[in-house]
């Protein structure tokens, strides 16, 4: 499960050669998501303030994400994408 950013708490993952659509994995405390990269639609329970940063990022590294994505297809190292600060 590489680790492709962090911040406030939250860390962002994506699995090589996961399935579609596009998307990756946020864990915040004991709580995780899975959010799609082109919509934001999520699956699973994370606090609302914490969706929200993650929502927030998302928007700002969506072209990063969906490269990371292309590399994690082939089972290639992930890059790591700048974190909110």
């Amino acid at each position: 499960m590489p680790t492709i950013s962090s911040f406030f708490g939250i860390i962002i993952y994506m699995y090589w050669r996961d399935h579609n659509p596009p998307h990756f994995h946020a864990k915040y405390g004991d709580e995780e998501v899975t959010v799609e990269i082109e919509t934001g639609k999520i699956s699973g329970n994370i606090p609302g303030r914490a969706l929200s940063i993650i929502q927030e990022w998302r928007e700002f590294h969506k072209e990063e994400l969906l490269n990371d994505w292309k590399l994690a297809e082939g089972n290639k190292p992930l890059m790591r994408i700048k974190p909110l600060v």
